[in-house]
């Protein structure tokens, strides 16, 4: 088995080793992850995060010894809780844009310095929160982010992608599909009981979960769905206030925090 460390801001997971093939999630900067076998120009992966597999473009995996995997795995990262922050190699003064959720590694408050595989890294700008964010904070930051399959950045973020990165951010790792998520937490028994920070699922005709988004009150719920939004929510589920009209069917919620 190999190993390997995001390098780049955005590194696209695909279900098959094509180019075509659609794009499940994405490997956030910093982010490392299993190498489990290579076919032709394409690596299978498995990232550390939340075990997600797929493949990835060989031109993009930056491999690092099984030294380096084991320190990086049992470090404590910052994680960027900024929508854009630039970073830049030791020896080179090109910026790297990376995006809330991004991890740094060994990170120096001094110097603002930090390790990728072998290679020192300094932040330019200042880490603008210096205390912990909120959920409901960190979930604004997202508004009006565009709805893409497989995102997990402000440039593009499907439903789970918002909600798990919204909770790394906050300090709470969690699954990346919304049908793992639903399995995470205990169970609320009436919309009333709803606080900040609980996760809303929503199923379809055939009882799959489809949709999940995040409680800000027992009326309220920020998701993304076409963009992120914040829509009313009931027993029924979520009312679009735009449309005027039931979009998801409401089916559990549950307290992960």
């Amino acid at each position: 088995m190999k190993f390997g460390i995001a390098n780049l801001s955005i590194i696209p997971v695909r279900k098959e080793p094509k180019e075509q093939s659609e794009m499940t999630t994405q490997i956030l900067f910093g982010e490392t992850f299993k190498i489990t076998k290579k076919l032709k120009n394409w690596c299978y992966i498995v990232i550390d995060n939340d075990n997600y597999e797929g493949w990835i473009d060989k031109k993009l995996c930056n491999q690092i010894s099984e030294e380096t995997y084991v320190k990086h795995t049992k470090d404590n990262p910052v994680i960027v809780p900024d929508m854009i922050s630039a970073v830049h190699q030791e020896d080179s003064k090109l910026p790297n844009f990376i995006c809330a959720g991004s991890e740094l590694p060994f990170f120096n408050k001094t110097d603002k310095s930090f390790l990728l595989g072998n290679k020192k890294y300094f932040l330019l700008n200042d880490l603008e929160h210096n205390k912990k964010l909120t959920i409901k904070e960190i979930a604004y930051q997202f508004l009006n982010s565009p709805y893409l399959w497989g995102g997990k950045t402000n440039f593009g973020i499907d439903c789970s992608g918002f909600t798990q990165t919204v909770f790394k951010i906050n300090g709470k790792k969690i699954p990346r599909d919304a049908s793992q998520q639903v399995k995470q937490g205990s169970t609320l028994n009436f919309m009333t009981e709803a606080k900040l920070g609980d996760l809303a699922f929503f199923d379809n005709d055939d009882g799959n979960i489809i949709h999940v988004g995040i409680i800000l009150n027992n009326k309220k719920i920020i998701h993304a769905s076409g963009k992120v939004r914040i829509d009313n929510i009931d027993f029924n589920g979520i009312f679009n206030n735009d449309t005027k009209t039931y979009t998801h069917k409401l089916r559990v919620i549950k307290r992960v925090i």
